[in-house]
């Protein structure tokens, strides 16, 4: 694997039970390919999880975000257990007691509030992103 730059790698929930999972897939989508799709690289949980030695090699290596859908962080456990800590962790079900009104209900067609709330997440996530590269580049 040879990269010129740093990347940040996002790990993903892929919880597809609750609608949480699916605002943390669309999120971390949203920061690859719109708001920091040149310093960030996502890392399949699943594959991961399953003994993907690439994408372990590469959470120990660099930076990695996780984003859970809830509690259980599965994603966060998986990362630490395999890689080691991860630089940043979000919890969607955190970020969603800031939106006190808000009740994610779909797991596969957005209202436009939950979109907005989606959006919300991501730029949290690009944050992390922006957090973590000037890290590495003291």
């Amino acid at each position: 694997m040879t990269l010129t730059k740093w990347k940040v790698g996002i790990v993903s929930c892929s919880g597809e039970e609750i609608p949480e999972g699916t605002i943390s897939r669309i999120a971390t989508r949203l920061v690859l390919e719109k708001l920091r799709p040149d310093e960030t690289v996502t890392i399949c949980l699943p594959l991961f999880l399953a003994g993907g030695e690439g994408e372990r090699t590469f959470a120990r290596l660099f930076p990695t975000i996780t984003v859970d859908g809830c509690q259980k962080k599965c994603a966060k456990i998986g990362t630490e257990k395999y890689s080691g800590k991860p630089f940043a962790s979000i919890v969607v079900t955190d970020v969603l007691k800031k939106c006190p009104t808000l009740t994610l209900k779909s797991r596969d067609k957005l209202s436009a509030e939950e979109w907005e709330f989606a959006e919300t997440v991501a730029e949290e996530i690009a944050e992390k992103v922006d957090e973590a590269l000037r890290g590495q580049n003291k």
